[in-house]
């Protein structure tokens, strides 16, 4: 093992709190020299506020360092060459889709693509419906989803994201979505990429035992689960098998140190 990839919430924080021994984990790593970068399916917010709320938690991060759906929504936009995309993303997000020229708010139809991330609260019928009719134009504009996350702990308990969102309007309308996100094994081989590495040295932190761990090893990455976050006991009965099961975060140098 060489690089690590740690998902955020859940394994560095949880809500507004950062998980015990995280931040000294991610100091040690950068003394021992090993590459890492943070990947998460968060759209609720650009990579500078995620930055920012890390800094504030004690965690060294920089811009560089995080990997978003977001970002790699819009690379893959340019390289498809889609503009006046369709926005179903929190407003903080939608500043990063910024140069595509989105389609105003409210329109029902022009869409050169349909981008659905984590709109929490932001979802309703005439919200769902108007993504549905965009989808359904005759132009027939991709639906690009920013993961698959299927829920997430809130401060006030469990949340869905945006995986079931994605996944009814599939449903739908009968077509598959372009995912740019966790557990796509694209998302993670850009991510590895990026760490100058191949897939068989780098190592995956995660809570979520769909999203990260077993879409981890599809693509070839060792996949480590931590019992913080939406961790569940029930995630060691089923039909993925962690390489490792960590307390939390905070026990990734003891592992290292023995593997």
């Amino acid at each position: 093992m060489r690089g690590v990839l740690l998902d955020l919430d859940g394994v560095v924080y949880v809500g507004d709190d950062p998980v015990p021994g995280a931040s000294a984990t991610v100091d040690w790593l950068a003394r021992e020299g090993v590459p890492h970068r943070y990947l998460t399916n968060t759209t609720s917010r650009p990579r500078q506020a995620i930055v920012d709320k890390l800094t504030g938690l004690g965690v060294a991060a920089t811009a560089d360092q995080v990997l978003t759906p977001a970002v790699a929504a819009v690379a893959w936009l340019r390289h498809h060459q889609v503009a006046r995309p369709a926005l179903f993303v929190p407003e903080a997000t939608a500043t990063e889709f910024s140069a595509l020229d989105p389609l105003p708010a409210g329109a029902a139809a022009g869409a050169g693509a349909v981008v659905v991330g984590d709109l929490g609260a932001g979802w309703d019928f005439a919200t769902l419906n108007r993504a549905f009719r965009l989808l359904m134009d005759d132009a027939a504009p991709p639906l690009v989803a920013l993961g698959l996350t299927r829920y997430w702990r809130a401060e006030d308990g469990l949340r869905l994201d945006a995986g079931p969102i994605v996944r009814a309007l599939e449903y739908a309308t009968g077509r598959g979505a372009v995912v740019l996100g966790k557990p796509d094994p694209v998302f993670y081989g850009a991510a590895v990429d990026d760490l100058g590495l191949t897939p068989e040295q780098v190592v995956m932190v995660g809570d979520d035992i769909r999203t990260d761990v077993e879409g981890a090893q599809r693509a070839g990455l060792t996949g480590i689960l931590v019992r913080t976050g939406k961790f569940s006991a029930a995630d060691l009965d089923g039909d993925v098998r962690p390489d490792a099961v960590l307390d939390s975060l905070a026990e990734l140098p003891r592992w290292w140190a023995g593997r």
